[in-house]
């Protein structure tokens, strides 16, 4: 990666690629959601839990295929789905510092740098153009998300809400697949929980996004059948 600073000057003839496919890095099996937008990804994703990166804490995420470096959503035609997440819409944007401020960082190694072909960033005087306002938008969304998260997973935690699975696939041409390594919503510990604690949980907005999250998994037989209709010769 080589993120710099984004500025008008600098950078007055960037121009971004937003056209989907495994040649500009959206070739990933998942992808971090974040709460504020649980409703748009679960009508189209499972969500599940996966351990984050950067620390102890658990991550929801998108699962978008069942194999590492598979995404089942992306077709000849760009991505087949209404919705992209935010962490895979911010494209080559990055949230960055200078100084106590926050700014707008681009990565210039990116493959979705343009040569001279994509969004322009800036217009011709130095304004941003309305793609960059909505990267500014969603980074902003992503901000406020990332800071949201560790207090909704702390209480997933504390009310062990969170509970291991593996799905056994197997596919439509005989091959077998395990799908390991993820968490989903403990279905009957949260029926259980006694009213305090779902009046904890609710009065944190955080109940309607456990919810959400449970009903998203009724999306893995999509995601399967997806799968089985890629292994299948068509008619």
């Amino acid at each position: 990666m080589n993120p710099v600073l984004l500025d008008n000057n600098t950078h007055r003839d960037l121009r971004i690629v937003t056209t989907r496919g495994a040649a500009w890095g959206d070739d990933l099996m998942t992808t971090p959601v974040f709460l504020s937008e649980l409703r748009s990804v679960q009508a189209h994703y499972p969500i599940v839990f996966q351990q984050a990166d950067n620390g102890p804490g658990m991550q929801p995420v998108a699962l978008l295929g069942l194999r590492a470096g598979e995404n089942l959503f992306l077709d000849a035609r760009g991505w087949d789905a209404p919705y992209i997440p935010l962490a895979l819409e911010r494209g080559p944007f990055m949230i960055g510092r200078a100084g106590e401020q926050l700014m707008i960082h681009v990565d210039l190694d990116s493959p979705r740098i343009g040569r001279g072909e994509g969004e322009p960033v800036f217009l011709p005087h130095g304004a941003t153009t309305e793609y960059l306002e909505r990267m500014n938008a969603v980074l902003a969304e992503i901000h406020k998300g990332v800071v949201a998260l560790p207090p909704f997973v702390a209480a997933l935690l504390r009310h062990e809400l969170l509970e291991s699975f593996v799905l056994d696939i197997e596919a439509a041409d005989g091959s077998s697949n395990r799908l390991a390594g993820f968490h989903t919503i403990d279905e009957e510990r949260l029926a259980a929980l006694d009213a305090t604690a779902l009046a904890e949980l609710h009065a944190a907005g955080w109940l309607a996004a456990i919810y959400m999250t449970l009903a998203s998994t009724a999306h893995l037989p999509d995601l399967i059948e997806r799968c089985n209709r890629r292994l299948l010769p068509q008619a």
